[in-house]
């Protein structure tokens, strides 16, 4: 007999729905954004009380045509050209901000590398393995999820590598 699709929970998201489906611990942080604040992971960690090199950021690059995720400390930068290597390619830039909204099916400032509407193939920044748990976010601005950086990188089929910089 062929499983239902599980309807996403009341108040949940698709990635807070993918993580209880996966059965995968992880706490949720919620607070009120600012829209007027310069970075949203900035915002996320100072609203948190959170170290900035534990939260994370979720970006999608274009890596020789095909779009991928970076996931990297919101303290720091994405390193292109050590995304493309990571992921097997020659050239990454940053992909059209309307084809990752649509891609992801999140807003910016809220794509999630988790439930993402299209998977992804997925690359988290190497210092991610350095902390207990990190936070990412839950799929919309002002939520964040905390888990292992090992089961982010379980559930999104992630190689982890050093893809971030200062």
């Amino acid at each position: 007999m062929a499983k239902k699709p599980k309807k996403q929970q009341s108040g949940g998201t698709p990635a807070t729905v993918a993580l209880t489906a996966a059965g995968t611990p992880f706490t949720v942080h919620s607070y009120e954004h600012d829209p007027s604040h310069p970075s949203y992971g900035e915002e996320a960690a100072e609203a948190m009380g959170v170290s900035p090199d534990r939260v994370f950021k979720t970006l999608v690059a274009d890596v020789d045509g095909r779009l991928t995720v970076a996931v990297v400390p919101v303290a720091g930068q994405l390193d292109l050209k050590a995304l493309a290597a990571a992921a097997g390619g020659k050239r990454a830039t940053m992909a059209d901000p309307a084809l990752a909204e649509r891609t992801t099916g999140y807003v910016r400032g809220g794509i999630s590398p988790l439930g993402q509407r299209k998977k992804l193939r997925t690359v988290i920044d190497a210092s991610a393995g350095a902390h207990a748990t990190i936070c990412v976010s839950a799929g919309r601005r002002g939520l964040e999820v905390e888990l292992s950086a090992q089961d982010l990188a379980a559930l999104t089929d992630a190689v982890l590598a050093p893809i971030g910089r200062a």
